[in-house]
Formats: structure tokens, sequence, C-alpha cells
């Protein structure tokens, strides 16, 4: 018997159980019916962010990050592919900071971009600074 994996809908927050064997038959929201693991970067707000941090099974990723720091930009497209290619193993989301300053106050980030990891809603590790994906896939791997 497989253990159930509890997953939050980006689209309407609902939270979905969803067996640990089934999470690369591209689970669906039980509500919506949309995808739960997209392989796509969720945007999180100050209303979102708890429950998505807090109530998936899965480790979150978070890149704290800002529209005018060129390091930011940068590593834009390293976070995406992370996200593709880790889909049924954690969930990659993004703040804002300008639009979220009191998590960016909440969570002490200094530097752009800021990436945490939560499991459970807790914070297990967090690296500062833009790096190449292989970099970065072995970052994570030491934590999820």
């Amino acid at each position: 018997m497989s253990e159930n994996i509890h997953l939050v809908c980006s689209q309407c927050q609902g939270l979905n159980r969803v067996p640990e064997l089934r999470l690369k038959e591209d689970p669906r929201c039980g509500k919506y019916q949309a995808p739960l693991l997209t392989g796509q970067v969720v945007e999180l707000t100050a209303q979102t962010f708890k429950p998505f941090i807090s109530k998936n099974d899965l480790p979150v990723v978070v890149n704290f990050w800002t529209s005018w720091c060129g390091h930011c930009r940068n590593f834009d497209p390293v976070f995406n592919a992370a996200a593709a290619q880790l889909q049924s193993q954690v969930r990659l989301a993004r703040v804002e900071s300008e639009e979220e300053p009191t998590l960016i106050r909440q969570f002490a980030v200094k530097g752009m971009p800021t990436h945490i990891i939560f499991r459970a809603g807790r914070e297990v590790a967090r690296q500062s600074g833009a790096m190449p994906l292989p970099v970065f896939m072995s970052w994570l791997q030491e934590y999820i």
C-alpha cells in the first residue's frame, strides 16, 4: 500500500491527497482538475505563502528575487529548469521581493536572489546568489 502525499493546488490552494506511487502520473486537483505538478515555478504571495510551504508534503524551494536584479534575471532560467527536472520530488516557487516586503522581512532576506528550502513549513537550508544549474541541483540534492 502506498503512502499518500499532500499537495497544495497552486490555482485554488486546495489540499489534495495523491498516492506517492502516482506522483509521476500527472496528478490533478480534485476540485478544479488543474495539474498539481506542472514542472513550472509557482508564484507566491503573502496570502498563499504559508499554506503552500506548510501543507505540501514535498519540500518547497522558494526563490526570493526582484525584477531589477541582474543576478535574479540570470538565475531565472536555472530555477525554471530545476522546476521542470524535479517536478515530482520538490515544489519550486518564487516571491517577488518588492511585491511582498513582509515576507522579505519575516525571513530576513538580505541578498537577491536567495533560495530557501522548506520542509513542513520550516526552513532547512538557505543559499544566496545565482549559480549554474549543476551547482544549484547539487545543493538541492543535499536537502531533498
